[in-house]
């Protein structure tokens, strides 16, 4: 039987990364190149003809950036997947992570390459495209808020595993706890591994329902049944799901005063 290929658009402004990204692509031969592209505009127009699989998207580009063509089509009936392509702009890679969208870094590492690609295979082959364009649209709706509104804090968390991405209500998590560059999301029922680093997620939660209390946990205010202070002067909250969670001293403070006005 046929390989399946899968068809690609390659969208940056500057001639050497398109040249980069084809000849690592040329190693992949389920993966065919319908076209590239210069810009937005070039692409928009492209695509208006031509259906693609997949879309590598230059973050920085003249005029218009890839995030901003992102935006609109995470709000088409059946986006392409798209992988986002970048000089390492610190602030979208961390949303990146957090809402599992997929990204490379230039210059372009090979091995980095063959794992999106694998990633992405696996998400088509298990017909999920559903759940990376809602992960996208969810991505976009925060990024896209009105100046002077409330910071737009999560609502889910987007967990990638090989072939899914799953979505984890905001409300279902008790506690969070970091494992390396991974992060533990403690639900009533199961532990779900999220890779994001616990110092990233913190940013990106509201902070009157999140607190942090030590420097590998964040906790539910909500879940807090007891803060309890042993002889040796160990501090640790006991939760409503069971969970005992240590308060470190250097939190010790705030979560006092935020769990007395609670």
């Amino acid at each position: 039987m046929a390989t399946v290929r899968r068809r690609v658009l390659i969208v940056d402004d500057e001639e050497p990364g398109r040249i980069n990204l084809r000849f690592a692509l040329a190693a992949h031969p389920s993966w065919s190149i319908a076209g590239e592209c210069a810009d937005a505009a070039q692409a928009r127009a492209f695509l208006a003809i031509h259906p693609v699989d997949l879309l590598f998207l230059d973050i920085r580009m003249p005029r218009e950036s890839g995030l901003e063509l992102a935006h609109e089509l995470a709000h088409q009936p059946a986006p392409p997947l798209i992988i986002f392509v970048t000089a390492y702009d610190t602030h979208a890679v961390e949303a990146f992570r957090v809402h599992a969208l997929d990204y490379l870094l230039k210059p372009l590492d090979d091995a980095d390459l063959a794992r999106a690609l694998v990633r992405a295979d696996a998400l088509m082959a298990q017909r999920q495209l559903a759940a990376p364009a809602c992960a996208l649209r969810d991505w976009s709706a925060l990024r896209q808020r009105a100046p002077g509104q409330v910071p737009a804090y999560l609502r889910q968390f987007n967990v990638r595993s090989v072939g899914r991405i799953d979505f984890i209500e905001l409300a279902d998590v008790a506690w969070i706890e970091a494992a390396g560059n991974y992060v533990e999301l403690h639900l009533a029922q199961r532990n779900v591994l999220h890779r994001v680093p616990i110092g990233t997620l913190e940013r990106h939660l509201d902070p009157a329902l999140f607190v942090r209390v030590h420097r590998s946990a964040l906790v539910r205010l909500g879940q807090v049944v007891t803060l309890r202070t042993s002889p040796d002067g160990a501090s640790a909250l006991t939760l409503r799901c069971g969970s005992v969670v240590p308060v470190s001293e250097r939190h010790l403070a705030k979560v006092r005063r935020l769990l007395s006005m609670h």
